[in-house]
């Protein structure tokens, strides 16, 4: 798949207005809960898959949605985002249709074995929902290619930008140039002992200042790879 980060950077840019329009087609037919995190992780998996050119599985733990509604749902969104582009509809159709089509086949592949895992999926969707919850930053980065699978609204804050901005993103784009390399020490660390470990360092804003932070890194393993945990919290250095 063509790399499209000024398609993503779009998409993203006009969200608001294209939500605005859904809610418009959509007319009296209200969103659950389920179907506006179904929502999410659908923008999140085509900003990412633009971005980087790739199209990795979308995250679909912890989504029980009605797969009918929800294929209906990516339809009135695809609509209203090319009803927006105006003349240039019928180019991002091309980028945009196979998206839905993988995130729609991977819902359905995959609401079998999510009605199997019942208990396990509570416990990930508390555990999910506590996370956004704490103060603290939570990153969930690869390791191997510096890309944010995860993070909690917090996250979002330190960074300057929304929570789903971070998803799919290099974690690079928000470590000053000078502390990169700490970070990657850190990361790379992981792979030699599951122990936690902590480190002090900085992130970048979007307004250009940097953060100085305290942070915990841990190792999750995963049967597609490991992913660096790192939570992270602001500190105020010490007056002169």
């Amino acid at each position: 798949m063509e790399r499209r980060p000024q398609l993503a950077g779009w998409l993203f840019a006009r969200r608001a207005k294209i939500e605005d329009r859904l809610m418009e087609k959509l007319g009296g037919d209200r969103l659950s809960p389920a179907e506006f995190e179904a929502l999410r992780r659908f923008r999140a998996f085509t900003g990412a898959a633009l971005a980087r050119g790739s199209v990795p599985p979308p995250s679909l733990d912890g989504v029980r949605v009605d797969e009918a509604r929800v294929s209906k749902l990516l339809h009135t969104w695809s609509e209203s985002v090319y009803e927006l582009a105006g003349p240039d509809g019928s180019a991002l159709r091309e980028s945009i249709e196979p998206l839905v089509a993988q995130f729609q086949s991977s819902l359905c592949v995959s609401t079998p074995a999510r009605r199997k895992r019942g208990v396990a999926r509570t416990r990930r969707r508390a555990v999910s929902a506590a996370i956004d919850r704490i103060s603290d930053a939570f990153f969930a980065i690869d390791p191997d290619t510096g890309t944010i699978a995860d993070a909690n609204p917090a996250a979002g804050a330190l960074c300057g930008v929304a929570r789903d901005a971070l998803l799919g993103r290099n974690a690079r784009s928000f470590i000053p140039p000078e502390c990169q390399e700490n970070w990657w020490v850190e990361l790379e660390a992981l792979g030699e002992s599951d122990e936690s470990r902590r480190f002090q360092s900085q992130v970048r804003h979007t307004s250009g200042m940097t953060v100085p932070i305290e942070a915990t890194v841990t190792r999750m393993n995963r049967r597609e790879g490991s992913l660096a945990l790192v939570v992270a919290r602001s500190v105020v250095p010490p007056e002169a």
